[in-house]
């Protein structure tokens, strides 16, 4: 083949394959916007009057753009301003959060590392446990909570973090210290570490990218936790902020939905700064690749 049929054949190649790149681009952006199409619409409808919201549904960007509804949003209801729910669901998702990423790398410590009787018949009840739907524990953890006199309280929403009851941040970390070599337990015991010092200086700070991640899901799941709240919470002051939305619907009256699209746009800031500054340790964790022997 001469040289000028292979610059031929190699123009021809690249044209295939910048053809291949642009379909596939076009393809990602148009399926990536038909999946955050809804959230651009409550975003710029946040930013209409609340009476042209549904008359101009089909219009994504606003012809008349206010910040009334911000206004309106934050003054809240009942001279309850709406950053205390959003204080509120910082509170419950932070501490429940810490007890999850605590108690979630002790049993997983457990389990990969200890030795003793029923580890795997525990292990197993674990996972099955993963397999439940929320709905089949919801009454008789409320019939257990209400003779606790914890209904009407936030600790429902965090007390039982604190042991472990997630099997998902379990199970994750298992397979992260499970891809820590034995042999720095060994080397660690020999300078006379024991065995809390070994999950304490050894297996936490190489468990880092797993912990990150465990505390990322279980913020943005406890922040977005609108059954819960709904079954415990009874005093409207200690509302989270994924209940208190709905206090803009008021079937019997006039609903504020201006209002409601602008505290749903505040309310997903957080979760939003979180995965952009998060994301790394997000994929690394999840990836659970560990350190391989």
């Amino acid at each position: 083949m001469n040289v000028a049929a292979q610059q031929k054949h190699l123009s021809d190649y690249r044209r295939k394959e910048i053809a291949k790149r642009t379909v596939y681009h076009i393809l990602v952006l148009a399926f990536g916007f038909v999946m955050v199409y809804p959230l651009l619409w409550m975003v710029f409808s946040s930013f209409k009057p609340t009476t042209t919201i549904f008359t101009t549904a089909g219009q994504i960007i606003p012809t008349v753009w206010t910040g009334e509804n911000y206004a309106n949003g934050l003054r809240g209801f009942g001279k309850i301003p709406f950053m205390t729910f959003f204080a509120n669901s910082l509170f419950i998702s932070t501490v429940a959060t810490v007890g999850t990423v605590a108690s979630s790398a002790i049993v997983a410590y457990g389990f990969s590392r200890m030795k003793f009787f029923g580890r795997k018949f525990l292990f197993a009840a674990m996972l099955v446990t993963m397999m439940l739907p929320a709905q089949v524990l919801m009454v008789p953890q409320y019939l257990w909570y209400n003779k606790l006199n914890w209904v009407g309280t936030y600790l429902p929403m965090i007390v039982p973090y604190f042991f472990a009851i997630q099997g998902f941040f379990v199970y994750l970390n298992v397979n992260f210290i499970d891809g820590v070599p034995r042999d720095l337990d060994e080397a660690a015991k020999i300078d006379g570490c024991s065995t809390y010092g070994i999950f304490l200086r050894i297996i936490v700070p190489l468990l880092t990218p797993a912990l990150i991640t465990t505390g990322i899901f279980s913020f943005i799941w406890r922040w977005d936790d609108f059954l819960s709240a709904l079954l415990y919470i009874r005093n409207s002051a200690l509302y989270p902020a994924s209940l208190a939305l709905k206090l803009f619907c008021d079937p019997s009256s006039s609903s504020d939905y201006g209002a409601m699209f602008a505290m749903s746009t505040l309310s997903i800031l957080p979760v939003m700064l979180i995965f952009i500054f998060l994301q790394k340790y997000l994929v690394e964790g999840i990836a659970t690749s560990g350190l391989k022997g």
